[in-house]
């Protein structure tokens, strides 16, 4: 993948951090929490792990300034020197994510307000409201006390921003934030009017004083107003991102910034954030109990691939076993979280680090699994810790090395706001379920994809797939025909190009920006009932992914469509839909483009992935893949990851020593449930 929109082309990078250390392995560590007695013997139990990178400082603001500039760096000058006595690299946050109670109980107009006006008080976290002056000039100050005084410790590596960037505030401080915002955006009233088509239920704006943030109404809000809000909110959380960064870069130069991410979050575009860090980090914890868990993992770990454009990555946070914040928080058994960190290795990570270090004896995360559990280094748990902190040295070569990829899937944060507001045909299309349920197929088969932005540079790709374009630019959308005329291979999902970027429905046949690569329009949405399910049945022989007649189940989604030129793959069968198109094929110029009007049951999304493939030319990395095992290759390295219960005996293309054991292989590898290969040609 090349650097393109949305992702970090700086100098500083993950080779900045693996550099003379190889892979990084640690996680957060909270030493406030604990008597210094014990921060030694943590010491050495993580040089005995491996541990070469610890997050420090993220909740630790009220430590630092227990009163408004009255400040206390004794302690972490300490765990600092510390850390460096013992070859530990830092990752040392800023606080900001937490502010102290002084700041709420003295400036209560920091604290966050939810959309129906209630201000949201401390003593849980993220008690912030992003657009509050008095917040950015307290956390600015903080920072910079922080920059100057480590600036040059060599303990330090990394900086870490915040937490969790996703505050959201509708107070009248993040009001006005939100109309300046909305003025360098349109300009005048007159634009914003015509944008937010505001001639509906008379909501017309003749004074900026009236704009508002979207909060708690009688009834629908206005969906380009909502659309709007949150790209604004997205980028007051950059704005201040960029501000604490500034600080840093400006004392401290060559030292990489990040923030951590959280998979596919919704309320921050991370294609805008990621193009202004040096290094995309991501906390990602797979539920044990989610049999579609590998592949949603795995579809994460290729989206902060494609955040980081093409480059190494981060998992800063993950779970040795159960978390502490869902109903019911299943463990891991013995090999998961081992099996999940050398995943994450597989997709491109260079850093595989937990929460946390030493389990909390107090606070709302007692109750979290870590590196080192409350029963102490001598458990099956750290053991495991450090085993799996020692193997990593046998895989320092990868450090830097590329997951080649020649299939790609369009995602962005903007159409995935604009789908989901309220007032929809259904809202049981969504476009995450959209994502995952295409991206399956292509994991089963062993075919390696990058996740990018919907202006993304596509010619490196032989095949790119678009489970979902709701909203859709004219750039982008010319952008993906060149790509098919220019030879590639595209596929559209249901529901696509209905709106414009301002989230008003493009008129005449949909998807009218797509309609003449597609060879097809449509003219009708039309939900389906669940029960019974959408029939449909392949078309034109085995080709098309089955015999002809042969009949596949469909859900949730139909829609009423005419082929312009394109072959009909699918069509529904049944009802009032019989005979009409639910899948196209159309070759266009040097190039094909799918379309497809329904949602298909896996099996079917399956037969798709593999026409589609064939006529990419892209093959997956084993032949007969056996159920529950993932290939990926990384570099050289080709690893098998056996996510199912059962051992399995899989083919291998040739000759190769596995790194993890220093075994030969050849013919195939046998694997035991919650094993992994790493095979080196």
């Amino acid at each position: 993948m090349k650097p393109g929109a949305g992702v970090t082309s700086s100098e500083l990078g993950m080779h900045t951090l693996t550099e003379g250390r190889g892979l990084l392995f640690g996680g957060d560590y909270n030493p406030e929490q604990w008597p210094e007695e014990v921060w030694a013997e943590d010491a050495r139990l993580m040089r005995a792990a491996g541990v070469n990178l610890v997050t420090v400082g993220v909740f630790s603001w009220a430590r630092l300034e227990p009163e408004p500039g009255r400040r206390d760096f004794g302690w972490l000058d300490r765990v600092l020197d510390l850390m460096a006595e013992h070859g530990i690299a830092v990752d040392l946050a800023t606080p900001t994510a937490s502010p102290p109670p002084w700041l709420g109980h003295r400036w209560p107009e920091t604290l966050p307000v939810d959309e129906g006006g209630h201000r949201l008080w401390y003593g849980s976290r993220n008690q912030f409201c992003p657009s509050s002056p008095v917040y950015r000039e307290r956390a600015l100050e903080i920072v910079t006390a922080l920059a100057d005084r480590y600036a040059g410790h060599p303990a330090l590596a990394l900086w870490h921003v915040g937490n969790e960037l996703g505050e959201v505030c509708h107070c009248d401080v993040s009001a006005a934030a939100f109309r300046a915002w909305l003025r360098e955006r349109y300009g005048d009233l007159g634009t914003l009017n015509e944008a937010w088509g505001t001639t509906f239920w008379s909501q017309g704006y003749g004074d900026w004083a009236e704009v508002v943030p979207p909060r708690r109404a009688p009834y629908l809000i206005n969906p380009s107003q909502r659309l709007d809000w949150w790209r604004f909110c997205s980028d007051a959380l950059l704005d201040h991102f960029r501000a604490e960064r500034d600080v840093l870069r400006a004392r401290t130069p060559g030292t990489p910034v990040t923030t951590n991410f959280m998979g596919l979050f919704k309320r921050v575009d991370y294609w805008s954030v990621a193009a202004e860090e040096d290094v995309v980090a991501n906390d990602w914890y797979p539920e044990p109990g989610d049999p579609l868990a590998p592949a949603r993992t795995a579809l994460t770990h290729d989206l902060m691939r494609g955040l980081a454009g093409g480059r190494p990555w981060l998992l800063m946070e993950q779970s040795t076993s159960a978390v502490n914040w869902r109903p019911h928080n299943l463990p891991k058994p013995p090999g998961q979280f081992r099996l999940e960190s050398l995943q994450a290795l597989a997709r491109g990570a260079d850093g595989l680090c937990y929460f946390q270090w030493r389990a909390s004896r107090f606070g709302a995360e007692r109750f979290h699994a870590a590196m080192v559990p409350h029963a102490g280094a001598d458990t099956r748990l750290h053991a495991a810790v450090r085993a799996h902190g020692q193997e990593l040295r046998k895989l320092a070569d990868l450090a830097g090395e590329p997951v080649p990829a020649r299939v790609a899937m369009v995602f962005g944060w903007e159409s995935w706001w604009a789908l989901e507001e309220r007032g929809r045909p259904s809202d049981r299309l969504n476009a995450v379920d959209q994502l995952l349920s295409y991206y399956v197929p292509f994991f089963e088969r062993g075919v390696s994809v990058d996740v990018v932005p919907p202006a993304a540079d596509l010619s490196a790709y032989a095949l790119v797939v678009a489970p979902n374009l709701f909203l859709v630019s004219d750039e982008d959308a010319a952008g993906l025909t060149a790509y098919v005329r220019g030879g590639g291979v595209l596929v559209v999902g249901p529901f696509s190009g209905v709106v414009d970027p301002r989230a008003q429905v493009r008129t005449g046949r949909f998807p009218a920006p797509l309609r003449e690569v597609l060879g097809a329009s449509g003219e009708e949405w039309l939900p389906a009932p669940e029960d019974p399910p959408v029939r449909c049945r392949w078309t034109g022989g085995p080709e098309n992914g089955a015999e002809d007649g042969a009949e596949f189940a469909a859900r949730t989604w139909t829609e009423l469509l005419t082929a312009e030129g394109a072959e009909v793959v699918a069509e529904f069968a049944g009802g009032d839909l019989d005979g009409r198109p639910a899948v196209t094929r159309h070759r266009a110029s040097a190039g094909v483009a799918w379309y497809v009007a329904t949602m298909p049951e896996p099996a079917a999304l399956g037969a798709l992935a593999g026409r589609v493939l064939a006529d990419a030319g892209v093959s997956g990395l084993i032949p007969g893949l056996p159920e529950g095992v993932e290939a990926v290759r990384r570099g050289e390295v080709l690893f098998l990851l056996n996510h199912g219960g059962a051992t399995v005996r899989v083919p291998i293309p040739h000759a190769a020593e596995d790194l993890l054991t220093g075994s030969p292989a050849e013919g195939h590898v046998t694997l035991a449930p919650r094993a992994v290969a790493a095979l080196r040609p």
